[in-house]
């Protein structure tokens, strides 16, 4: 058994963060499955949202995050964490995060606007923001003697006190760990767990998330008994490379920023007429929900397999010097950037909805907090605003360390609970992988063609019933096997794929990203769908 003072599930930007300020007054384990930077975190693109700018207000940028919330956001919520914003913009610049700089401009960076932003109030470091911080947080923690980072490790299940089978409060005590080099399952023990695992994007056929996003988080918090809410709200980014070869076409896709279009890019059709302006006022800087169901209603109205962002307008190199990774990236693929469109399609993109905590990141469960994807404050509502994301992640993982300094005090550790040893009992190792990868395809063909962009009634009982068997198989190979990356994976892609179906159905109305034919108004009252474990 492995003690630690915290433990850190994720090693994307929340979970980083997290670990710099709590070596201060303790041991902290991060773990993480696969390599250090295999995160969402690290591909993020185009930047973080903060109020820098004396023509931008705390006001504007929460009226912004509410209107792109379409009603759900918890306005508490999101004022608290806007206005924390500058500080958490101060640590990152601590830790040495480099962003662009505009000497002209009275905050001393260079600022973007993105879809829903009034302003611009987006720092970034040219289009590898993600990385940018995300490399020099690794850096700062691998410098830190009082952080064990620890790559190749996959949590299986959370430990809590309901597990062991006592009756006193409900709480975490640790997670038990697949050692990836041993095969070996370790216990880690904590009374102070943070669950920082990003988002559930390989959930859907196309998505531009890693190959790790896969709910890990979600999941291991809903069998632990964690309440769970919003998971219906699935972000599907309007503009990801359409890729023309098929062959290539096989989950994960290449995206184009937003940003793209807050410097002036323009969707346009095969005809190449601009067609935003049919759907939205604000035309291709419209909130992402509204932008992907308009580009959804064109493809599917002209039969065209995409749409176009169009930036040619802008003086040559432009492209390479903003945005130097997409306009090598699409060159490598045949386009250039300064005199075609770029060909895009809607793939998924972010969790919405997740485990659901309060502002310090507290979950409903004592000693478990989660922050960044995996956790659900209340920030995104029903959409998340562009570049809110990064800046949820650094000011929820600050909290949750205050929180836990105060409520789960180092000086008083809490009763040594005994823990078990991990026993596998008869299960034998898995002798046919293929049933494991069909399964697989099927959870995400079936959510891409059931639970996507545009859904429906009938749609929505289809995956239900498919789930439902699914998940008898997966539980039969779970139980029938010794435990491998791929078999929890799969165990947690079909338990997060249950959730958004089952939050999908309850939602009897289209709001914000979830958007179904048969209620496709707006109802009364925004309500959070929130689901109990127990």
């Amino acid at each position: 058994m492995f003690t630690t003072d915290f433990l850190v599930i994720g090693s994307g930007v929340a979970g980083l963060s997290f670990a710099l300020r709590a070596a201060e007054y303790g041991n902290v384990t991060v773990l993480t499955k696969g390599e250090a930077l295999d995160s969402s975190s690290a591909k993020a693109q185009g930047g973080i949202a903060a109020v820098m700018s004396a023509e931008d207000s705390f006001e504007s940028h929460v009226a912004d995050t509410l209107d792109a919330g379409a009603g759900l956001c918890v306005e508490q919520a999101v004022r608290t964490i806007v206005e924390e914003a500058p500080a958490a913009i101060d640590e990152l610049l601590h830790w040495g995060v480099d962003f662009d700089a505009d000497a002209e401009e009275p905050a001393g960076f260079e600022l973007g606007r993105e879809g829903g932003h009034s302003q611009r109030r987006i720092l970034h470091a040219k289009d590898t923001t993600g990385l940018e911080i995300s490399s020099k947080l690794l850096q700062a923690v691998r410098d830190n003697p009082r952080i064990t980072l620890l790559e190749g490790h996959v949590a299986i299940d959370l430990i809590t006190t309901a597990k062991l089978g006592l009756v006193t409060e409900d709480r975490v005590l640790g997670a038990y760990v697949l050692v990836k080099g041993t095969g070996k399952v370790e216990i880690f023990r904590s009374d102070r767990v943070l669950l920082a695992t990003g988002g559930a994007g390989r959930v859907y056929l196309f998505t531009t998330n890693p190959d790790t996003a896969t709910g890990d988080g979600v999941a291991m918090a809903w069998r632990a008994g964690a309440t769970i809410s919003n998971m219906e709200f699935v972000q599907f980014h309007p503009t990801c490379f359409y890729n023309k070869r098929a062959d290539d076409r096989a989950g994960q896709t290449f995206l184009i920023s937003e940003a793209v279009r807050g410097e002036g890019g323009v969707l346009i059709g095969a005809d190449g007429k601009e067609f935003m302006h049919k759907y939205d006022r604000r035309g291709s800087l419209a909130p992402r929900d509204i932008v992907a169901r308009a580009i959804d209603s064109e493809i599917k109205r002209t039969g065209n397999p995409c749409v176009y962002v169009d930036i040619t307008h802008k003086p040559a190199g432009y492209m390479a010097e903003r945005f130097p990774l997409i306009d090598e990236t699409c060159r490598s693929y045949g386009i250039d950037p300064s005199t075609q469109p770029i060909p895009v399609v809607p793939a998924a993109h972010y969790q919405c909805g997740g485990v659901a905590t309060d502002t310090n990141g507290q979950s409903s469960m004592r000693g478990l907090f989660a922050a960044g994807e995996v956790g659900c404050t209340g920030l995104h509502g029903a959409n998340r605003l562009a570049s809110n994301s990064l800046l949820e992640c650094v000011v929820i993982a600050r909290r949750a360390l205050r929180t836990m300094l105060v409520k789960l005090p180092l000086a008083h550790p809490a009763e040594s609970y005994p823990i078990p040893e991990w026993h596998s009992g008869e299960a034998v190792p898995p002798d046919d992988l293929a049933i494991i990868y069909h399964n697989w395809d099927e959870i995400r063909r079936l959510m891409w063609d059931y639970v996507s962009i545009v859904r429906s009634n009938h749609r929505l009982q289809r995956a239900a019933t498919r789930l439902r068997i699914l998940s008898r198989e997966v539980k039969e190979f779970y139980w029938g096997y010794c435990v491998t990356p791929e078999i929890l994976e799969l165990r947690n892609l079909v338990t997060v794929a249950e959730l958004i179906v089952d939050c999908a159905i309850r939602r009897n109305e289209s709001r914000g990203l979830h958007y179904t034919m048969d209620a496709p108004e707006r109802g009364p009252s925004a309500v959070p769908t929130t689901i109990h474990r127990w």
